[in-house]
């Protein structure tokens, strides 16, 4: 779902941090001392779009009309070219069981409410039920779970790990787990619906108080208007349920999460936390610790509920999750479930949505997280230079503020969230995406994520039915032209892309693999650009350079994001780099790694080390120090 609003005035807070001092520039500085294997890039794939060979393309389109894509398009072949692109993770997308207008009770599920699901195909943020997989994926859909686990199976015979979605902040209003383990109850099944709050209440509620559809705005209907049986503007829910974002209002407004209904996590309306609280210096616990702190404290249902349900997933061969918004639920539970999670697999991945800067530390520290978003910090400050609107003197003072985290800090260019580069309300043009996605993925050791059809600069032009385009829609069935182009049939070998395509995606291969072997990515950083602002003559706002290293590996690089313009400079090291890779006053021949195709020689000097360089437009150079 669309998070755009709740980042606004977070960015405008990193706009406003000075970029006049230089970072660093007296010493060698390392963000993190610690030695990482080697970076992680993660491919996020919508599940149901991958496949998806139909190019309809109708406004709320069936499956019959636009097609759907199942597990099975993930063959051994499609498989092997996403780990061959230099992919390592990836993330399916929509694969627990969610809301869906389609019907299935030949399999006993429920159907559901088009006034209480958004789009024809539904959000995959919310799950109705968490002990199996969505039925549209499956070519046999009794046989739904069994066809995930071969596909569990074949990612990892490739060598990818496999990662899908949890969502504790909230659930579908129509949550009907026909899967439980035996044992397990659905959320809701013995809360006291007669109380606002109970600790082990799974929901809010406003008793006595029916709920209520929104009333439509801006000509919107559901189904586009189709009529539908259940499509009457009446959802039977009594009492009503706060609803997923926090609205308390039993008729929540069409722009709240309203097909979704919030879970209590022992947190009182007034704000009071009916559970233990962690210890004073617990940020510096492993989860060893965590873990055993919490074995004999009795925590909210809702706690033990979701547990079980990472467990059951872990079981199964999942190697780790991305929980959605997950500021919105408390820290402690976290540490309460990812210090489970991490006595199963110590290896697991995990990855949350956390937009609040205040809130970085203490979700990693204390909540055990592997990795949050780098949203409103260095995406935002990125998105604005492409876009024209911001500078790159903006880039180096967010690496020094998340120094002591920024192996924590995922870094991406698109998501299901946000708009495709490509799309004219964010770039325009694939292209210009290439400087950004150098600095992105090789600014810190930190892991990269790319968004499938991103590297094939799919624009998402397309109107699928709910929403907007410009963002690939996750609410209906769709087909993703440039992707489908590179999927060509399910030979998945890009026979139907472009030149254009063939070549942007050769860009992000090249890359993506480079970053996954470079030791000194997974080493030392510092920042040149801001002391080039200030010697070097012709280095503009429109540049970024830094320094990468590790004992075997020395890496320069720098990137251009001007659209139209060449530059030609004499690129500066300073004397503290120099001396800290222990080079003497002589000459070091440089090649770019990207394509070798650009070398040059480092003169080093008694005061500085300087290269000549000439950089196209939107041209970037990874340099290593031979």
């Amino acid at each position: 779902m669309n998070k755009q609003s709740l980042f606004i005035v977070l960015f405008l807070f990193f706009i406003a941090v000075g970029c006049e001092n230089e970072v660093n520039q007296g010493q060698a500085s390392p963000l993190n001392k610690t030695e990482f294997r080697s970076k992680k890039v993660v491919y996020q794939v919508f599940t149901r779009l991958f496949g998806n060979t139909n190019t309809t393309n109708k406004p709320w389109g069936t499956i019959e009309e636009n097609g759907v894509g199942k597990f099975g398009d993930f063959t051994d072949k499609a498989l092997k070219e996403i780990k061959d692109l230099g992919v390592t993770h990836i993330w399916y997308t929509g694969v627990p069981h969610h809301a869906v207008i389609r019907d299935y009770t030949t399999y006993g599920i429920l159907n559901d409410d088009p006034d209480v699901v958004k789009g024809r195909a539904g959000s995959p943020y919310a799950v109705k039920d968490y002990y199996n997989v969505n039925p549209d994926l499956a070519e046999n859909p009794e046989n739904r779970l069994e066809e995930f686990k071969a596909l569990i199976a074949r990612s990892h015979a490739v060598g990818l790990k496999v990662i899908i979605d949890i969502v504790p902040n909230h659930v579908a209003r129509n949550y009907k787990g026909l899967n439980n383990p035996k044992g397990v109850l659905d959320f809701g099944a013995t809360d006291d619906k007669t109380v606002t709050y109970h600790v082990n209440n799974n929901f809010y509620y406003n008793p006595s108080q029916a709920f209520k559809v929104p009333v439509w705005q801006d000509g919107y209907l559901p189904l586009g208007g189709e009529k539908h049986p259940l499509a009457d503007g009446e959802f039977n829910e009594v009492p009503a349920k706060w609803t997923g974002n926090g609205s308390r209002l039993s008729q929540p407004n069409m722009n709240d999460w309203y097909e979704t209904v919030k879970i209590n996590y022992g947190v009182s309306p007034d704000g009071k936390k009916d559970f233990d609280t962690l210890p004073e210096g617990f940020e510096n616990e492993d989860y060893k610790t965590h873990f055993k702190f919490w074995q004999d404290k009795t925590v909210p249902d809702s706690w033990v509920k979701f547990k079980d349900i990472t467990h059951y997933w872990i079981a199964m061969g999942v190697d780790g999750f991305r929980y959605d918004m997950a500021e919105m639920v408390p820290v402690e539970f976290w540490s309460f479930m990812n210090s489970s999670i991490k006595m199963k697999n110590p290896d697991a991945f995990l990855l949350a949505e956390v937009y609040n800067p205040k809130l970085y530390r203490a979700y990693i520290k204390k909540g055990k997280m592997d990795y949050l978003y780098d949203k409103v910090q260095l995406y935002d400050t990125i998105k604005n230079i492409m876009q024209g609107r911001g500078k790159t003197d903006n880039i180096p003072p967010i690496q020094e503020d998340l120094k002591d985290i920024e192996h924590e800090m995922l870094h991406f260019l698109e998501n299901h969230d946000e708009q495709r580069i490509a799309s004219p309300d964010f770039a325009g043009h694939a292209n210009k995406g290439k400087p950004a996605m150098v600095v992105s993925a090789t600014i810190s050791t930190s892991p990269t994520m790319i968004y499938f059809g991103q590297e094939v600069g799919e624009d998402s032009s397309e109107q699928a039915g709910f929403g907007t385009p410009t963002r690939t829609s996750i609410f209906d069935y769709v087909g993703v032209p440039a992707h489908q182009r590179w999927v060509n049939n399910k030979q998945f070998d890009g026979g139907l892309l472009t030149d254009q395509e063939k070549t942007l995606r050769d860009f992000y291969k090249r890359l993506l693999n480079f970053t996954i072997t470079s030791s000194a990515l997974a080493g030392e950083y510092q920042d040149i650009h801001l002391y080039n602002r200030k010697h070097t003559e012709g280095y503009t706002d429109k540049l970024l350079s830094f320094v990468r290293w590790s004992a075997t590996e020395k890496l320069i690089v720098v990137s251009n994001f001007d659209v139209d313009n060449t530059y030609s400079f004499s690129l500066k090291i300073p004397k503290n780099i120099i001396d800290t890779w222990h080079f003497d006053k002589s000459n070091y021949k440089v090649e770019d790694q990207l394509y070798q195709q650009f070398s040059t020689d480092l003169i080093v000097d008694e005061d500085f080390a300087t290269l000549n360089i000439t950089l196209n437009a939107l041209e970037s150079f990874i340099l290593k120090v031979q």
